[in-house]
């Protein structure tokens, strides 16, 4: 068996931990903190795959292998890596407590409705959508993906966020637990041993409690593609509901995405998204109509980045997004899709009401590089009538436009590390 050992956060390692060991390898400290049987050899980690390749030759002559780790080595540790090359039935492991559990200990939380996000070794993207969509996250960094660059993103997106940074979990002597906003995060060099961080909406994050079928706080909701009652609206602008449907599908928001909706109007595509995982900048250039999309995201236990303003010159200052939904009309439209499919990295779905915006939409999708697709959407809703009786009642017909980026040439989504 090769046996790997999870020192936990600040626990040392047991004494008898690498007994009767012929090869120990791990992180420089926990070797220097055991004693090495004489004879044995000790392989420091580093890069991953020599130290493999040494305990590959180690188990195939049956001999012991002992692999030292921090924390708890099955949670985003190297019993992955093990376990690929090797088989799980190979490994006898021993966990310790991990830096999440620690930290969220260490702030008197509960944590099994937490999403938990690497950004070691990662585009700090998917880590700071997570930490826009959901209430409750920790983040494992790495170079380049620390509180300063979390917070530089954060503090354009969601500055009311508070980030609790853990440094040294677990040292007596150097165990630091601060918390900053986004921007006190940004301006700081925090240096390198920072354990992880948290990111907290504190309006949201210690809500009533509840039973949870099973633990992370990415469960999808019950329903979706909801009644256009469950939104406020005005006149009866809101993009209905067998509409959203099929644009819900074609945009496949999920946790760790950023979508825009463009045109926001009531905020109904915003809010759906958001209520399926994904971080959302809505864009709606009528005053009353920024109120809506911010009252319709409170009623849904959403958050939403609502940004007053007219598309294309409002886009500037948002992140790059996954998708895009472009809802409205207007003579600029062609225009507004082509902004957005310049930026967007897999998909832009647009709905329209006018026959005559139709090629210019599509053109504009197809010089961005996007394979086009659509559907004129035309239904009747089961209506009363006096006498106990049911009519069919037509809606407005609407067209959807949607391009999908030609994958060859982009930039692939990393979608590695988030637990649910």
């Amino acid at each position: 068996m090769i046996t790997v050992i999870g020192t936990g956060t600040g626990a040392a390692t047991p004494s008898d931990a690498v007994k009767g060991a012929e090869l120990v390898v791990g992180g420089r400290r926990h070797l220097d903190a055991v004693r090495i049987p004489d004879g044995a050899e000790r392989i420091v980690l580093g890069p991953l795959a020599p130290a493999l390749d040494a305990i590959e030759e180690y188990d195939a002559k049956d001999r012991a292998v002992v692999v030292l780790a921090s924390g708890d080595p099955g949670f985003f540790g190297i019993v992955r890596a093990l376990a690929e090359r090797f088989g799980s039935a190979r490994l006898e492991v021993r966990p310790g407590v991990s830096s999440v559990a620690a930290a969220f200990a260490r702030l008197g939380l509960t944590w099994e409705d937490a999403v938990v996000v690497s950004a070691h070794g990662r585009d700090p993207r998917t880590a700071v959508n997570v930490c826009r969509a959901h209430p409750k996250v920790a983040v494992l960094t790495g170079p380049g993906a620390g509180p300063a660059e979390l917070g530089a993103t954060l503090a354009r997106s969601a500055p009311g966020r508070v980030l609790v940074v853990a440094s040294a979990l677990g040292d007596p002597e150097r165990e630091r637990v601060e918390r900053v906003s986004p921007a006190e995060a940004a301006a700081r060099d925090w240096g390198t041993t920072v354990s992880v961080v948290l990111c907290l909406d504190e309006t949201r994050v210690l809500g009533p409690a509840r039973t949870l079928a099973g633990a992370g706080g990415g469960a999808r909701p019950a329903g979706w593609a909801l009644d256009e009652g469950d939104f406020a609206h005005r006149d009866s602008m809101i993009t209905k509901f067998e509409v959203r449907a099929l644009a819900l599908a074609r945009l496949g928001p999920r946790t760790g995405d950023l979508v825009w909706d463009v045109g926001s109007g009531s905020g109904s595509v915003a809010v759906e998204c958001a209520r399926l995982g994904a971080a959302v900048s809505a864009v709606e250039k009528a005053a009353d109509g920024v109120g809506r999309v911010r009252a319709n995201a409170i009623a849904h236990g959403v958050d939403v980045h609502v940004v007053h303003g007219s598309a294309p010159d409002a886009l500037a200052e948002l992140d790059d997004p996954d998708a895009v939904f472009v809802g409205g009309g207007g003579r600029e439209l062609a225009d507004i899709v082509g902004a957005c499919a310049r930026r967007a990295r897999r998909t832009v779905v647009v709905a329209m009401a006018a026959l005559d915006r139709v090629p210019a939409v599509r053109g504009a999708l197809a010089d961005a590089g996007f394979d086009c697709d659509g559907v004129l959407s035309q239904s009747s809703r089961l209506a009363p009538l006096p006498g106990d009786v049911t009519r069919l009642a037509a809606t407005n017909p609407v067209f959807l436009l949607w391009g999908v980026r030609n994958p060859v040439g982009t930039t692939p989504v990393d979608r590695e590390g988030v637990a649910q």
